[in-house]
Parts: structure tokens; C-alpha cells; sequence
């Protein structure tokens, strides 16, 4: 997966592991894929869901943005035109 390719908010909501099986969460504008974690089973970690962009929902995690060094980056969030 490219990632190149932009996506809409619309899009990486469908990615929730519940409407879709690809489990997909945006940072920062970068759409990650977290599918693999075992953290993020069924589409959610703790009281975070999938879909979703976490940016601000960061600060209150007991880890870093260097949490997602360890998945692939597979697009980005399209700007609202």
C-alpha cells in the first residue's frame, strides 16, 4: 500500500474494524494501519475507536507519537476543499 494516496474523513471511518476488516487511525494528517496490533482488536484500544483521527486524543495516552513508528503509514487525511 502507497502512502501516497489520500483518503477522506469518510473513508477512514469505514476503517473501524467493525464496517471493513482493515483497522485504520489517523495522526497528524498520516493515516496509519494499526490491523495487526492485538491492542487494536475489534477496532478500539481502551476508550479510543478506529476510524478516527486520535490527534488530540493523544495527550491523554500513557505513550508518545512514537507509538506509530511501528505501523505502516498508508496515506493521508484529504483536506476539506
Amino acid at each position: 500500500m502507497s502512502g501516497n494516496k489520500e483518503y477522506s474523513r469518510e473513508q477512514l471511518a469505514l476503517r473501524n474494524g467493525q464496517d471493513r476488516e482493515e483497522i485504520w487511525v489517523a495522526y497528524k494528517g498520516k493515516i496509519y494501519d494499526v490491523t495487526k496490533s492485538r491492542m487494536w482488536s475489534k477496532g478500539q484500544h481502551y476508550e479510543h475507536w478506529a476510524g478516527q483521527d486520535l490527534t488530540a486524543e493523544l495527550g491523554d495516552a500513557p505513550h508518545d507519537e512514537n507509538v506509530f513508528d511501528r505501523f505502516d503509514v498508508v496515506g493521508t487525511v484529504a483536506k476539506h476543499r
